[in-house]
Parts: structure tokens; sequence; C-alpha cells
């Protein structure tokens, strides 16, 4: 019998290197995760939780996939890996690639390595940009808020700008 398809929202963030070629090429790897549904357009963003001079590129992908969270997990630390990706401590620092599972259907889960919905997606400004922009109607699975709600009431003051020409 086969699996049914999960919709899941993956955030792509990078602020090391060539930013725009390493969220083409974790896209490029995803999508042997499965179908690629839809892709944000990229926004360029101050990092969020320290300081570095390195903005962000960000992106949110819609992806379909047989996958179960926990397996799509696995598969986003490979690629993050494949892609130079160093994780050293604790505490958010600069990446080649940083790649979060936002929500996946409508599942909520609490485990030590997953929480889904990701628990701080709704305070980040560079990331309910790019999903009220996908999905304004979608509900957010604990909220119960529509995205377009939730990024009308984020109080993120961090600069976000939404890069037109890519």
């Amino acid at each position: 019998m086969p699996q049914s398809r999960a919709t899941s929202y993956l955030m792509l963030g990078s602020n090391m290197g060539d930013r725009m070629n390493v969220l083409r090429q974790a896209t490029d790897m995803l999508r042997k995760a499965g179908r690629i549904a839809a892709l944000s357009p990229a926004y360029e963003s101050e990092p969020w939780g320290f300081d570095d001079t390195r903005w962000f590129l960000n992106q949110v992908a819609v992806l379909e996939t047989e996958l179960s969270p926990h397996a799509l997990l696995e598969r986003v630390r490979q690629i993050e890996q494949a892609l130079g990706r160093v994780r050293d401590g604790d505490g958010y620092q600069s990446r080649t690639i940083d790649i979060d599972i936002l929500l996946y259907d409508n599942c909520v889960l609490d485990a030590p390595e997953l929480v889904i919905p990701h628990p701080r997606m709704t305070e980040r400004m560079f990331v309910m940009l790019p999903m009220a922009e996908l999905a304004p109607e979608l509900v957010h699975p604990t909220t119960l808020q529509t995205m377009a709600h939730l990024r009308a009431r984020c109080t993120d003051e961090k600069q976000v700008f939404r890069l037109d020409c890519v």
C-alpha cells in the first residue's frame, strides 16, 4: 500500500558563501525527498538571535513528501552536512545552510529532537513574510490562526527585504 503524502513547510537560510547558490542546491537536494510544490521568493534578513555582519537569505519551500517527520529531519540534516553546515556548540551562529521544518500537515509533535510546528516561527518576520505570501489562509495547527493573521501580529523588528530580482 503506498504511503500518503504530507505537505511540509521548510525554512531554508544561508548567510555564508554564495547564499543564493546554496539555497538552490538545498532545494535541488530536497527534490529527492519529495515534490517541491512551491517556493517563496528569497528574502534578505538580519541575523536573528545573534550579531553578525553577514545577513541571511531565506526562502520557504513547500515539500510534498512520503517521509515521516523524523525521516524528513534526518534527510534535512544530511543535506545540511553535504552543503557544509557545521554544528559546533549551542546557540545561533552563521552557517552555510539551515533548514527548519516549520509545519508538517497538521502534525503537532514535541520530541527532544523535533518540535512541530516550529516553536519560534511566529516570532520571526523572516519566516512569517514568506509563509503569509505562500499560504495566507493556511491555519497554524496550535494557534488556529492563519499565516496572514500571524504575520500581521508578528512583533519582530529585524529588517527583512523581499528580493524581487531573483
